[in-house]
């Protein structure tokens, strides 16, 4: 009678975890350093204008007694005092009158000369967008004597400027900032009308679509994000440049409302509270258009990133 062994058998083998990944805790140590510098960034850059917003509601003779590290004194009579001894009223009416023309002249020329850039190809192609970024190249100080000399010998009927010529009124801002202006966006705009697929053009041309109203109707809607961002790019730099201002016009009722706070400076001493105010009051239409267009902003930001 024959017996069968018995068949050894052995335990199994435990599993063995795997070795925990050094890249990923690596990435989130890497990530909480840059939140970490981000944020005190962040704080940096935003400090200037939350002391201004504390120190616009303190009273100056608190301020000169305690210090402006202290905390008293609450008053909002600065704001009061400032919008009128600073005439903001009638300054943010006349910038009104120079920031909405000139950034929609600048949006519609730029959008147009984007649109041939980027929809045919011709020899002087490349040429033509040189030039217009030629202007951003430029400083405008190398540029005052030639526009000033040329905005007093163009004329003007009188109904549109009360000095007769280019100087002292509202056009010679309007055309300054757009011509300035034009360079950088069409840049921007070419290279995103380049972006879009050349299915469609070919479709609309099938169909019987004239150029313009290939430009109209099919390229404006497309890129309405970047144009959404660009706006509010625009809003922001026209509404607050100075330096062109200063020099075209030289009647204190036509300024804009940046030259508004030299009127808050006294003879003997500057207010620097009241002087806070009124930087404050001259901030929140822009801070009002950012946060009003912030997701078009973003989103015409980061438009293309994802491409291939």
């Amino acid at each position: 009678m024959s017996t069968q062994a018995p068949v050894a058998t052995t335990p199994a083998s435990k599993a063995v975890p795997p070795p925990r990944a050094e890249g990923g805790v690596l990435s989130r140590r890497r990530g909480a350093v840059a939140t970490i510098i981000m944020a005190l960034l962040a704080l940096a850059w935003l400090f200037p204008l939350v002391w201004a917003l504390i120190n616009s509601f303190r009273d100056y003779d608190y301020t000169q007694a305690n210090g402006y590290l202290s905390f008293g004194g609450w008053t909002t009579a600065n704001y009061e005092e400032a919008w009128t001894r600073g005439n903001f009223g009638l300054h943010m009416r006349n910038s009104l009158l120079v920031t909405v023309p000139a950034v929609l002249l600048t949006l519609w020329l730029s959008s147009m000369v984007a649109f041939v850039l980027a929809r045919f190809s011709y020899r002087f192609n490349l040429t033509m967008l040189g030039v217009f970024l030629a202007a951003n190249l430029l400083p405008p100080q190398a540029l005052l004597i030639p526009v000033f000399r040329m905005f007093r010998e163009i004329p003007l009927p009188l109904f549109m400027s009360d000095s007769g010529s280019m100087l002292n009124s509202f056009w010679s801002l309007i055309l300054v900032n757009t011509a300035f202006q034009m360079g950088f966006c069409t840049f921007v705009l070419s290279n995103y009308m380049k972006t879009l697929p050349h299915e469609i053009y070919e479709s609309a041309e099938l169909d019987g679509a004239s150029v313009w109203r290939q430009y109209w109707q099919l390229t404006m809607p497309l890129v309405r994000p970047a144009l959404a961002a660009l706006a509010t790019l625009q809003v922001t730099w026209i509404y607050n440049e100075f330096f062109w201002a200063t020099v075209l016009i030289q009647q204190g009722n036509k300024l804009p409302v940046t030259s508004a706070l030299n009127n808050l400076r006294g003879q003997f001493f500057t207010d620097t509270n009241l002087v806070a105010a009124g930087s404050i009051i001259v901030a929140l239409p822009v801070l009002v258009v950012f946060f009003a267009l912030q997701k078009q902003f973003v989103s015409g930001l980061t438009l293309g990133s994802t491409k291939g």
